[in-house]
C-alpha cells in the first residue's frame, strides 16, 4: 500500500547513449531523471536515523550508473530499469515514480522535451508490479 509519505529527487542529469539511432549511442546525449520516493518517514523522523528512509544521495549515484550505463533503445526502458533497481536497493520503498526527460530527442519540429514517465510498486510478495 502506498503511503503519503513521499522523497522527491528533480533533474538528476547524465550523458547517456540511449536511442534507436546509430548517432545517439555513438555520442552520447543528456537524460534528466526525476524521482519521487513513496514510503513512511516515520521511524526516520522518530530516531534520526538515515538507515531508516532512503538516501537520496545514493539514490542519485544509482540513477546515474544506469544512465550512463548499458544502453537501451527506449526511454521507456531505462525509467522501468531504474524504477526496478531503487525497488530492489532501498526495501524501505513502497514505491517508486520515475520520469526520465530526454530534451535533446532526434525531433525534427520545435519542442521543448520528451519525457517518459513510470510508476511501480510492491505486491504483497514483495516484487516490483506496475500500479
Amino acid at each position: 500500500m502506498t503511503r503519503p509519505d513521499t522523497i522527491t529527487l528533480k533533474g538528476v542529469t547524465a550523458i547517456g547513449y540511449h536511442g534507436v539511432f546509430d548517432h545517439e549511442k555513438r555520442d552520447g546525449q543528456p537524460f534528466i531523471t526525476d524521482v519521487v520516493l513513496h514510503l513512511d518517514i516515520a521511524a526516520a523522523a522518530a530516531t534520526d536515523d538515515l538507515s531508516k528512509t532512503a538516501d537520496y544521495g545514493a539514490v542519485a549515484e544509482a540513477i546515474v550508473a544506469l544512465v550512463t550505463g548499458d544502453p537501451h533503445d527506449l526511454i521507456e526502458t531505462l525509467s522501468t530499469r531504474i524504477a526496478e533497481k531503487l525497488l530492489a536497493d532501498f526495501p524501505v520503498l513502497d514505491a517508486v515514480e520515475v520520469t526520465v526527460h530526454k530534451p535533446k530527442a532526434p525531433i525534427q519540429v520545435p519542442f521543448g522535451d520528451v519525457a517518459i514517465t513510470v510508476f511501480r510498486s510492491r505486491s504483497a510478495a514483495g516484487e516490483a508490479v506496475p500500479a
